[in-house]
């Protein structure tokens, strides 16, 4: 069995008109550049040409006119050699271009152009940005910049590139760029948040000339090189983790530059399926260059799905590609999906300030039809503005056309869009609702830089900082064990002299904020010693010194009881103390080995440990000091962290495998001497896994010190337990993520989560957005009322005496939005097959009855009297003589 699908489009056909029928009086020649040399939006061609140097480009109409010939003209742009250009995705009369005289033209044809200098030697590239007007790239040797046209801004400068920049491409939401090296490195950049990449990978192996397009509506990128037998060779990668390339296709050994010219509707790479592409089409001239026609301009009436333009030395060819269809006044709405309007979704200004939308779809009827009708009874009003197979009715399953079958078809319309997903649901499994959960490190502006000196070597049980809603505490790697404590209200560039600190004498084990009091600070010491600073409103404003001292070595706050700390140390045992009397209260014991990790339970009752001796146990303080129930744990001397998840029912820990493996268990409290009810791998790293757990969204965060990645999973009470998420990488290694309180979330940008990187000289945001579509209205499926974690609820004394408290909860919902459970309902409207396969399940005799029973229904009762027969005379004085 062929293991590919078939394309709809493979016996798609090029036509070639005959050479009277191809633009002339062309001088394009070889250009020493890396742009593409041809151009075209919906109205205008515009490509390079010799005369004058190159400074000039030539331009001519799409179309031919009404005696069938074509005008070119010639447009002065630069002094020097003009190296790339582009136009505008929203008015097809603006082109942008670059030129080795270091400077970039905008503007219209009619109109004198608007001059950029960015000032980085010869310029190399320029791109429109796909959904923000008067946003431009633009790449010079080994670097980019973004520019704001309207205001004649640079933005930003990309950090520079280890050798010449080839390539670029947008994200079609505009969120991210990615670009191709001489260096053979893919790099992914987010130029609103950091100037570095915030991903990388080897694309090549030779370091050829590359290019790049990110595939429309997905998280795709392509690429085009040459490997290492010096065959050109298409890639495709998946941008949320840039690893490995997910595939690869040949297309054979050549001198000539493989760049990409794909239209994603025809040529998609999915994993490993891969489908095959339209026929092949060559002409006897030299290529200097390829233009693909935009959508909105193509000839839907002969079902034209493709047009490109080929540039030689004297003529521009058209080439068009049909699919073979019956033409007529039926239009195949199978071959042309709603395609990208012309009207920007954001101002440079608003991209700049994190705003990311794509451009609204245009309905097949406004551009596209012609007249041409829809091949269906009742048509929908409106278009889709949906992406996804799993909701597009056209992605639903052919239904059956046996007689028998009356799915759907015994009423004439087709199953919903739901219907389809779910099916198709069951088919794959359960799928998580955060599976496309997206992390993005905030803008440059709220990030805290110029961090110096940072302490890399506390130990494997510290997440290494912590943070609260008001301040962050990082270790310093300074003599007498220094803490620096940042406002976050005060983000910037620290200054480069010597900042107030907090001292402890000693190295620093670990260190915690009391959740219930956003000054005070609990820092254990490797001399087992804890000490208790207590920092003033605004922050450190000079170097403070000692403070009260306890035995201690891990900190672990009561989640309910103010002034109740839990501790591990040593000497294997875990204390409880009651800072407001400064006393021990209990010590738990049980432990053969050091313990890696310990948790509080949701409700403060319990508390669980994982330790090095290969066990998991949970205790009962305040009844016993040996543990309640014991079971089997991570194998290994390699360290390991545990949580509560699932309203405290379950516990999660990490820790690595007999091969040292970093795997994730779960444990069922009531059945924990049993082992793990479920397991998942994670990969294969040196450093503890740290888990996070948002219990409003049973989301788990995942990362390591010295990792790149955040791995997501939503926890679920039973099978199959891990839903994988979307995870969220980074190009340099993080030092450790530190999670705020759910109230520094912005919900109305649908927001489920905030953290804190800390790198290896800043401390940088981070938010987890869930893509949603109306965003107008508050998520409340994903948001529900959340524990009001910073208050407690009962003193240490008071549980140390029995009592039990539970938070308080409160809505995140702004007064000002509905909750989209609330939001009107869309009305579904059926979608009806074409007669003919209605009439196709119908017997003869059906049919015949049928249309004798309409004919009837048509003429109505015999006996009911005339519409004339109600008609009023008139008076004989009335007529004319």
């Amino acid at each position: 069995m062929n293991r590919f699908k078939t394309s709809k489009f493979k016996n798609s056909t090029p036509k070639i008109p005959k050479k009277d029928g191809w633009i002339g009086n062309i001088r394009a020649g070889a250009m020493n550049s890396l742009g593409n040399h041809i151009k075209s939006s919906c109205r205008l061609v515009a490509f390079n040409t010799e005369q004058s140097g190159g400074g000039l480009l030539g331009l001519s109409s799409l179309d031919a006119g009404d005696d069938g010939k074509w005008t070119v003209s010639q447009f002065p742009c630069h002094s020097n050699l003009v190296t790339d250009f582009d136009f505008s995705p929203f008015d097809d009369n603006v082109l942008a271009t670059c030129s080795a005289d270091e400077t970039v033209s905008l503007g219209l044809f009619y109109q004198d152009s608007n001059t950029l200098s960015p000032g980085q030697g010869r310029l190399e590239t320029v791109l429109f940005h796909p959904s923000s007007s008067g946003l431009l790239a633009v790449g010079s040797a080994s670097t980019a910049q973004v520019w704001d046209t309207g205001r004649d801004l640079a933005l930003a400068a990309l950090e520079p590139h280890a050798d010449q920049l080839y390539s670029f491409t947008w994200k079609q939401d505009g969120s991210v760029l990615a670009t191709t090296c001489k260096d053979k490195k893919l790099r992914i950049f987010d130029p609103r948040a950091q100037l570095s990449p915030v991903q990388s990978a080897v694309s090549f192996q030779t370091n050829k000339e590359s290019h790049i397009l990110w595939v429309k509506d997905s998280d795709h990128i392509l690429t085009t090189g040459f490997n290492q037998v010096r065959e050109r060779e298409v890639r495709l990668w998946d941008s949320r983790k840039l690893g490995s390339s997910l595939g690869s296709v040949s297309l054979g050994t050549s001198s000539a530059q493989g760049r990409i010219h794909v239209l994603t509707e025809l040529l998609i790479f999915v994993s490993f399926l891969v489908c095959p592409s339209v026929s092949h089409c060559l002409t006897e001239s030299s290529t200097r260059g390829i233009a693909m026609v935009p959508k909105l301009a193509l000839d839907v009436a002969s079902c034209e799905v493709l047009r490109v333009l080929q540039l030689t030395d004297k003529y521009i060819v058209p080439v068009s590609y049909h699919v073979p269809r019956k033409v007529g006044q039926d239009f195949h709405e199978d071959l042309y999906p709603d395609t990208v309007g012309q009207t920007a979704a954001t101002t440079a200004e608003e991209w700049w300030k994190g705003e990311n939308r794509q451009v609204q779809l245009d309905c097949g009827a406004s551009h596209l039809l012609l007249g041409l009708k829809l091949p269906s009874l009742e048509v929908q009003v409106g278009c889709s503005t949906s992406s996804s197979p799993l909701t597009s009715p056209s992605s639903s399953a052919a239904p059956s056309r046996s007689p028998s079958s009356t799915s759907g078809l015994s009423s004439g319309f087709l199953p919903s869009p739901s219907q389809s997903t779910r099916a198709i649901q069951s088919m794959l499994g359960p799928s998580s609702k955060f599976r496309h959960v997206q992390g993005s490190i905030l803008h440059r502006d709220t990030h805290i830089t110029n961090l110096r000196g940072l302490n890399l070597t506390t130990p494997g049980e510290s997440d290494g900082f912590c943070a609260n809603r008001q301040r962050v505490a990082v270790p310093l790697a300074i003599a007498g064990g220094q803490i620096a404590v940042f406002e976050l209200s005060r983000p910037g560039k620290l200054p480069d002299t010597a900042l107030p600190t907090i001292q402890n004498t000693v190295s620093v084990a670990d260190l915690a904020w009391d959740p219930f009091d956003p000054h005070r600070l609990a820092v254990a010491g490797d001399d087992a010693k804890i000490r208790v600073w207590q920092v003033p409103d605004g922050g450190l404003t000079d170097t403070r010194g000692r403070t009260t001292k306890n035995e201690i070595y891990s900190i672990s706050f009561h989640p309910l009881a103010s002034g109740l700390l839990a501790t591990s140390s040593y000497d294997m045992s875990v204390r409880l103390w009651n800072l407001s009397s400064g006393q021990e209260v209990k010590v738990l014991k049980g432990h053969q080995d050091q313990i890696f990790g310990m948790a509080w339970s949701p409700d403060g009752q319990l508390l669980a440990t994982v330790c090095k001796d290969g066990k998991v146990r949970i205790y009962d303080p305040r009844r016993s000091d040996e543990p309640t129930k014991e079971g089997p744990g991570p194998e290994g001397p390699r360290g390991a962290r545990v949580v509560w998840v699932c309203g405290g029912q379950y516990l999660l820990v990490s820790g690595f495998d007999s091969r040292s493996e970093r795997q994730l268990y779960l444990y069922s409290t009531q059945t924990l001497s049993s082992g793990p009810i479920a397991t998942t791998p994670a990969d294969v790293s040196p450093s503890t896994l740290i888990p996070f757990y948002d219990p409003d969204t049973s989301l788990l965060f995942l990362t390591g010190k010295g990792d790149t990645r955040v791995y997501i999973f939503e926890i679920l009470p039973d099978s199959p337990y891990f839903l994988e998420c979307s995870s969220f990488s980074s190009s340099e290694p993080h030092k450790g993520f530190s999670f705020l309180p759910k109230t520094e979330c912005d919900v109305r940008d649908v927001e489920i989560a905030r953290a804190l990187k800390l790198t290896k000289n800043s401390i940088e945001p981070v938010a987890f957005r869930v893509p949603r579509v109306k965003k107008e209205f508050f998520q409340d499926d994903i948001f529900p009322d959340t524990a009001v974690c910073w208050e407690s609820t009962l003193t240490g004394s008071a549980w140390l005496s029995g009592s039990n408290g539970q938070h308080r909860k409160m809505s995140l919902r702004p007064k000002d939005m509905a909750p989209v459970s609330e939001a009107p309902k869309d009305v579904p409207v059926r979608k009806y097959l074409p007669s003919s396969v209605y009439l196709d399940e119908k017997t003869d005799e059906q049919k015949k009855e049928e249309l004798l029973s309409a004919m009837v229904a048509k003429l109505g009762n015999r006996e009911d009297p005339l519409p004339q027969e109600s008609f009023q005379g008139v008076d004989d004085e009335e007529w004319d003589d």
